[in-house]
């Protein structure tokens, strides 16, 4: 049997570094929302063997095989479960170093597949508790709708944000931006309105108001990033944002039919 599951990735709207942890983490407030038409496609078959085969095509990883994310998904779900062998083959779509949670996506499918060809049948606790331990945004994916993320992802409550009607443009400057770089620079801050009120506001108000903690330094440090966001505002977006700790940054436009006005921009434009 075979599972081949789309890995969908994911926005940031709005992203507050609230303080720091005593166990060295951030406690973060944000809301995270899927993007469909962006995704990976991740293939599990069962070998009946005792380890994982993987393979990759796409674009290419910046890791190590045996630390791809995939790979740490079955050895987690092997040591919980005692699960057999199973085939794995990526096909990369999402631009990695980017903040939209590719990776995070490809781990959780795994998770999702192994439980599904198994028979496991894991409730969605088991499975987000399940994500959380690969990393912070895993979670989110287990539910794959919007939902407000505290903690360090993991924490989540279903938040109704509505963008339909909306065109999605992101834009991957050729620059990363790594996990370490946003943290180092950021400082964490209470704001003096939790985000979730400021979600509430008219989308058109969103512009300086619901914010991303990590933008003002990372745009500083890295100019093209923050050009990028600003061919968004100057084409027409009614809404530009860096999405979690970047490089991708993404536009919210008002209406559909938009793709020939906007794809000169980055090939990745979406209808909500």
């Amino acid at each position: 049997m075979i599972m081949i599951i789309r890995a969908n990735c994911k926005i940031n709207l709005g992203l507050d570094v609230l303080r720091r942890r005593e166990d060295g983490f951030h406690e973060l407030e944000t809301v995270m929302f899927p993007v469909r038409g962006l995704f990976d496609e991740v293939e599990v078959e069962r070998t009946g063997g005792h380890s994982a085969e993987f393979e990759a095509e796409g674009i290419v990883i910046d890791c190590a095989v045996e630390d791809n994310i995939c790979l740490k998904a079955y050895r987690l779900m092997q040591e919980r479960y005692n699960v057999e062998g199973v085939s794995i083959r990526l096909a990369k779509h999402v631009p990695f170093g980017a903040g939209l949670g590719g990776g995070s996506a490809d781990g959780t499918a795994v998770l999702c597949a192994i439980d599904s060809l198994f028979g496991l049948h894991l409730t969605e606790e088991e499975l987000i508790d399940c994500a959380a331990a690969l990393g912070s945004d895993t979670a989110f994916f287990v539910r794959n709708t919007s939902q407000l993320c505290k903690g360090r992802g993991e924490i989540m409550t279903p938040c109704d944000v509505r963008l339909e009607g909306m065109t999605l443009v992101i834009i991957k400057p050729e620059e990363g931006v790594s996990t370490r770089e946003a943290y180092a620079g950021v400082k964490p801050h209470l704001p003096e309105r939790p985000l979730i009120e400021r979600l509430a506001l008219p989308l058109e108000q969103w512009q300086g108001v619901v914010t991303n903690d990590f933008e003002e330094h990372i745009l500083r440090a890295h100019p093209s990033i923050a050009q990028a966001k600003s061919s968004l505002l100057d084409r027409g977006a009614v809404y530009a944002s860096m999405s979690g700790s970047g490089s991708a940054v993404f536009g919210l436009f008002h209406g559909h039919g938009l793709r020939e006005h906007l794809e000169d921009l980055s090939p990745y434009v979406y209808e909500l």
